[in-house]
């Protein structure tokens, strides 16, 4: 796995207060440039016939659920026949649901009721690597070297007199090699194939025109069913650098966070990222942006409403990643960078800054960021060290998280989040202030990174934890039965959704009134220029015009010690404010300025 090395907090110029750095949207904008896109796990949703995994009538269920909290649309992970490896990322079939999940007569249901409620829905596309179990794969070992078959993955002579070594020197992103080696048809060791991820996920050859055309293909499947877009998994690692050169830098996409100076591996330092120049060979190649280009045609061809793409890019810096998101390529990419911000002032001044410089350069809204389910939740890394790394899972025997003080950073997070102007994803349950769960026994984990370091690195089941719906339920309501595939931790009772529901303060209704007055306000297709309240522990902009015509003040508190409040109206706050005029620690609060 990469080093992860903590991120610099040293304050960049930022551009004067009053200056418009991003000015407003058009009215007509397309839907996707200021949506909030809420990021349903399936396993871990609703589960509706007791087998403890979630599935597609049980999200068809709770879709009233989605609507009245008040996103535009809900992104799906995979949900495609799999032998579950990865949780469903190791995909067999694209074009048909995984029986644990439902069948595809339920997924168009799903479709239809979605858009019944005036929900639009995303899927999860995963083509870097297919399952090993993928009918492909399987013609591949059969068919033998220099085959078509074979060419449509990424399969090479060893190295050594016998071919005993693997072509390069690449790891894999969960522990271990990143090739491993075939028994051929004969009975003979045979040549490597690359994974970089599980042994379970070949990587796909992207260099072969076979490949390009069937995920088109799959790309008009979906279409055709009524999908309204894709989140792209590994964006940024479709095509390798020719030569499949070693490298010895670090490969962590989930839990690498690289400085300026870069990563360091096996003491060399010579071979940098971005930051500094490098080039991993295995990420951010420039011929997946013809790949997408060509996706980008095969989306616009059927018409508006605009069907779109999300890139899941872990490209710094952030000029890099803006080019997945040019006016020919993908609608939008998430800004990792956000995401691994510390709670610290100056440096989410910083990022917020640079992201929307960045975006704005190449037309393209910035679309923002706290959890999915490959990083420890918000409410739970806010309550860490924030001048530690950010961890990959948190285990038992680990730090624990401050709970109280990681929850009212993570819901002034939010709030600050869902004021910029741009798109926002929001994961599941992170608007019930659920936490990572912390204490989970190591003998029901799942996630390969887990198992390939031998419990290293603990991995991300904790933020994959079914939703707790009704606190006196089996398994908190998330099916009839009562041994979901993951276990609830103790906490998840007490913030269960029926626990929050019309109840004032709750973290649940907070983010309603949030997603309500972000769109009845225009927050999200609004201008953006810092209020001269911003430096230090303080973030402030204000955003204008809104819809109705006025402008909102949005000021943010990530110190210890209380500031002075802004004169104004006050239109919501993360948290409760000072009876003597101050905005407290850990706080956000939206208002509507003074005059003068």
């Amino acid at each position: 796995m990469g080093r992860v090395t903590a991120q610099s907090t040293e304050p960049r110029p930022l551009t004067e207060p009053g200056t418009v750095l991003h000015p407003a949207e058009a009215p007509d904008a397309p839907w996707w440039r200021d949506a909030v896109i809420y990021q349903v796990y399936p396993r871990s949703w609703a589960d509706s016939d007791g087998d403890g995994i979630g599935d597609l009538p049980g999200i068809t269920a709770r879709l009233p659920y989605l609507r009245d909290l008040g996103v535009d649309a809900v992104w799906l992970s995979p949900f495609y026949v799999s032998p579950m490896n990865d949780a469903g990322y190791d995909v067999a079939d694209y074009r048909d649901i995984d029986p644990r999940f439902g069948t595809l007569e339920d997924a168009d249901r799903m479709l239809a009721a979605a858009h019944d409620l005036g929900l639009k829905v995303l899927v999860d596309l995963v083509p870097n690597h297919t399952s090993s179990e993928h009918a492909w794969f399987r013609a591949a070992l059969a068919a033998g070297p220099g085959s078509p078959e074979r060419d449509r993955y990424v399969f090479r002579d060893g190295r050594g007199p016998h071919g005993e070594e693997p072509p390069n020197n690449w790891p894999s992103v969960f522990g271990g090699k990143g090739w491993s080696r075939v028994t051929e048809a004969d009975g003979s060791p045979g040549q490597w194939y690359l994974h970089i991820f599980d042994v379970t996920q070949p990587d796909l050859n992207w260099h072969n025109p076979e490949v390009r055309a069937e995920l088109e293909s799959v790309l008009r499947f979906w279409c055709d069913r009524g999908v309204d877009g894709f989140r792209v998994d590994v964006a940024h690692g479709l095509v390798k650098a020719e030569g499949l050169p070693d490298w010895h830098g670090a490969v962590g996409l989930y839990d690498e966070v690289v400085t300026e100076e870069g990563p360091e591996a096996d003491g060399d330092t010579s071979v940098l990222d971005h930051n500094a120049g490098g080039h991993a060979p295995m990420w951010d190649q420039d011929g997946v942006h013809e790949i997408y280009r060509s996706w980008r045609r095969v989306l616009d061809s059927y018409g508006r409403p605009d069907r779109i793409l999300c890139a899941e890019a872990w490209v710094k810096p952030e000029e890099r990643l803006a080019r997945y998101v040019r006016p020919d390529e993908m609608h939008q990419a998430f800004n990792f960078e956000f995401l691994e911000a510390p709670w610290d002032g100056a440096a989410l001044a910083a990022v917020v800054e640079s992201s929307l410089r960045s975006n704005d350069a190449v037309g393209a809204p910035t679309t923002w960021v706290l959890s999915n389910h490959d990083v420890v939740r918000h409410a739970s890394r806010l309550g860490l060290d924030q001048h530690r790394p950010r961890p990959n899972g948190i285990a038992a025997d680990d730090p624990q998280p401050d709970a109280e003080l990681g929850l009212r950073r993570a819901r002034a997070a939010t709030a600050l989040m869902l004021a910029l102007p741009g798109g926002a994803y929001v994961y599941q349950g992170e608007e019930l202030g659920l936490p990572e769960h912390t204490t989970m026994p190591d003998e029901v984990r799942q996630d390969p990174t887990y198992h390939h370091t031998k419990g290293e690195v603990t991995g991300r089941d904790g933020c994959r934890v079914p939703m707790p719906w009704v606190r006196d339920a089996p398994s908190l309501g998330f099916g009839p039965g009562d041994h979901p595939w993951l276990p609830q931790p103790e906490a998840y009772a007490g913030l269960a959704v029926d626990q929050q529901d019309g109840v004032a303060g709750s973290t649940l209704e907070l983010y309603r009134t949030l997603l309500r007055l972000r769109r009845s306000l225009g927050l999200g297709r609004g201008s953006f220029a810092w209020d001269g309240r911003t430096g230090g522990d303080v973030v402030a902009f204000r955003s204008a015009p809104a819809e109705d015509g006025g402008e909102v003040l949005v000021v943010t508190n990530t110190g210890a010690a209380p500031v002075a409040l802004p004169a104004g109206e006050v239109l919501v706050a993360s948290g409760p404010l000072g009876a003597d005029g101050t905005l407290p620690a850990d706080t956000t609060v939206w208002l509507r300025p003074t005059a003068g």
